[in-house]
């Protein structure tokens, strides 16, 4: 079946017209947005966490230890995401890209593959909204935990209705919050564990 679009209508094979909605414009826009937001969290990080946490927590029936280990999976995946926020990427002489950590005089080259000018190490120096969005990513990865039954089971056996009215709208809320954050104040940072520019 093929669709092909026409003055603001859908032409189906058999003659039908449809309109085009203006809603399915809208629609678009949306998930366009939705696909750059998943740009901004370190999928290693998040994927690393979605395999490690049924194991880390015995699939939500916690003992101490394993709520300790389901405890430290979260902590040092949160730490993975606020450190990937000042991680930044560079193309040497070569078209090689390159890693390097931010800082307050600019971009320290982690791989030790390249050098790079003062000049152009201070253009990669750390900024207010860097830290902005290493607070938004922990919090979106806060969300991403608190959606996880295993973790919640680990540490929330039994929860009380309200704390069950939390869990559930404390996710949405701060995804849908930073979500909105993320696109009016966009990175320029395309470090570890991020998609690559083009230059």
């Amino acid at each position: 079946m093929e669709i092909k679009v026409e003055d603001e209508e859908f032409q189906i094979p058999n003659g039908q017209k449809v309109p085009l909605l203006q809603d399915m414009k809208a629609i678009s826009q949306t998930f366009q947005s939705t696909a750059h937001l998943a740009n901004l969290l370190p999928t290693g990080t998040v994927l690393a966490f979605q395999i490690l946490s049924p194991i880390f927590s015995n699939q939500g029936d916690c003992d101490p230890v394993s709520r300790f280990m389901t405890a430290a999976l979260v902590a040092l995946c949160g730490v993975s995401c606020f450190l990937a926020c000042f991680t930044d990427s560079i193309r040497d002489k070569d078209r090689n890209v390159c890693y390097g950590l931010a800082t307050f005089r600019g971009l320290w080259v982690i791989d030790g593959s390249a050098t790079i000018t003062p000049e152009l190490a201070a253009k990669y120096r750390l900024r207010f909204i860097d830290f902005m969005h290493a607070f938004m990513s922990i919090l979106v990865f806060a969300a991403i935990t608190l959606f996880d039954e295993n973790v919640v089971q680990c540490f929330y056996p039994t929860p009380s209705d309200e704390t069950k009215e939390l869990l559930a709208a404390l996710p949405v809320g701060i995804g849908v919050i930073c979500s909105m954050l993320f696109v009016v104040f966009p990175t320029q940072r395309h470090g570890i564990g991020f998609p690559l520019s083009a230059n």
